[in-house]
């Protein structure tokens, strides 16, 4: 390539010379020197006198030319010498000893032949005028015109080779670019979301890769990001991007694995894809993550995504033991909701109950027969519900200050009464002395708990106080609250015995 251009560089200024030179000759004729014979003796040659060519004949004046020639000649050796004039002092006009003489080698007593050179005679070349420059370029012969369009062709031509020369250099550079770009590896980004990971501790993320780069060729490979998506090197191409499988926290987090692809090209350096390809690894419950998922997420971490082997071992057992100690814990659970809800059950001759959550650990229950009384735990003089089974056909009259709250036929004759006080009403006005036969007094904590247990915790003894009941004491709004949850909570669960 250097020499290329070296060539086409001494072409360029081989043509330029050659036009130059062209130009030279244009401005420098033959009919600008002329020589006088009348200095040198020519024997046995007729005298031949001859004009420019390219000199019009009314531009010369032959008789008076010679006449001034004479006239020069023999007035030169008196005349001042001008400083405008381009006429020249003849040497012949010097002394004799000045004079430029030689004697001819080999003629010997030969009469010396003066060999005078008469200077003068030759006019320095002159600046044509703009006439004499005009009629010049009409008469140009047309093989000079030819040859000066031949050169500035020529010119033209090397100049143009030597453009298309850099362009097509330039060309070839960019696809030498393209080329080697296609054959770099490329650093790109994808969005990952698991949280709680961080790859530093815990393994990287295994991203399945197919598809095909710029050369046609096949790819499959699995390559591993970290909790970023950074971490994948790949040749331009077009891939398909999936995760193999969930990585490893530190402290043995699985992550539930999408199943969702994601189709990408991969174009430059540095190109981030968190667009195109964007995976979300959810945490499940910890108690749900089954053998199979650790095993696979052990393998990826052993054969890249962990830093050793070692490491990846380390992570599997963190993953186990986590899993493990989830599943004891929702066992636990079980066992103790199980106990709880045998504790909450109970049963009389008649029929069986199951004492609501929001209770369970508040009361505790008496038992007579049939009958089932259900009061606030460690004070049984201040009971919550009372529960009579009745034969079909026969009335129930509660307790003095009790009012029925509700009632469940259990479909076997029988009839299951439920009765207490209406602390949401009677509660707010014993506190404030209110009524004129209260039950008993209460303290503030107690007043406030037992609002909330007949009213399932939906209300607040301020609530009951200030805005339901009010200063007046609306019983029968109050009344509803309490006969409104026990028909939602605990009827619904009384059921005839077996």
């Amino acid at each position: 390539m250097k020499d290329e251009t070296m060539g086409q560089e001494d072409a360029a200024q081989d043509a330029e010379a050659c036009a130059e030179a062209l130009e030279s000759l244009d401005r420098i004729s033959l009919d600008e020197i002329a020589f006088d014979d009348s200095g040198v003796d020519v024997q046995d040659k007729p005298e031949i006198e001859a004009q420019p060519d390219d000199q019009d004949a009314d531009d010369v004046e032959p008789a008076e030319d010679e006449a001034g020639h004479e006239d020069t000649e023999s007035e030169a050796g008196n005349q001042p010498e001008s400083d405008t004039s381009e006429e020249t002092i003849l040497l012949d006009s010097l002394p004799a000893e000045d004079s430029l003489t030689r004697e001819l080698p080999g003629l010997g007593s030969a009469p010396a032949v003066d060999e005078t050179i008469a200077m003068g005679d030759i006019p320095l070349p002159s600046v044509p005028s703009a006439r004499e420059a005009e009629v010049r370029h009409r008469k140009m012969s047309p093989k000079r015109c030819n040859l000066m369009v031949a050169g500035v062709v020529a010119v033209a031509l090397v100049a143009g080779g030597a453009g298309y020369a850099a362009w097509n250099g330039y060309q070839q550079e960019q696809a030498a670019a393209v080329a080697a770009s296609a054959h770099t590896m490329m650093s790109v980004q994808i969005g990952v979301h698991a949280a709680g990971l961080d790859c530093s501790t815990g393994s990287r993320i295994p991203v399945q890769v197919s598809g095909q780069d710029a050369d046609g060729s096949s790819v499959s490979e699995t390559l591993y990001v970290d909790e970023h998506g950074r971490g994948i090197k790949l040749l331009p191409g077009d891939y398909t991007l999936s995760i193999a499988a969930s990585p490893i926290a530190a402290d043995g987090t699985i992550y539930t694995v999408p199943t969702t692809k994601a189709q990408v090209t991969v174009k430059s350096d540095g190109q981030d894809l968190s667009a195109q390809a964007a995976f979300k690894l959810k945490v499940p419950s910890a108690d749900t993550v089954t053998d199979d998922q650790i095993d696979a997420a052990a393998k990826y971490a052993e054969e890249g995504g962990a830093s050793s082997a070692a490491t990846a071992k380390v992570l599997q057992q963190a993953a186990t033991a986590r899993r493990d100690a989830a599943v004891n814990a929702v066992s636990a659970q079980k066992a103790q909701a199980a106990r709880d809800a045998d504790a909450r059950h109970k049963a009389t001759d008649l029929y069986q109950l199951d004492i609501p959550v929001e209770w369970y650990g508040k009361v505790e229950t008496w038992q007579n027969g049939s009958t089932l009384c259900i009061y606030l735990a460690g004070d049984s003089d201040t009971p919550i519900v009372t529960l009579v089974a009745v034969r079909e056909g026969e009335s129930f009259t509660p307790d003095e200050g009790d009012t029925v709250l509700g009632a469940a036929n259990l479909g076997n004759g029988y009839t299951v009464y439920a009765s207490g006080p209406v602390y949401p009403y009677v509660v707010p006005q014993t506190i404030n002395g209110r009524t004129q036969n209260p039950v008993s007094t209460y303290p503030m904590d107690t007043a406030i708990e037992l609002v909330e247990l007949t009213t399932g915790n939906r209300y607040t003894y301020s609530q009951v106080k200030n805005v339901l009941v009010g200063k007046d004491g609306k019983a029968d709004a109050a009344t509803k609250l309490e006969t409104d949850y026990l028909a939602q909570i605990l009827l619904p669960s009384i059921k005839a015995q077996d």
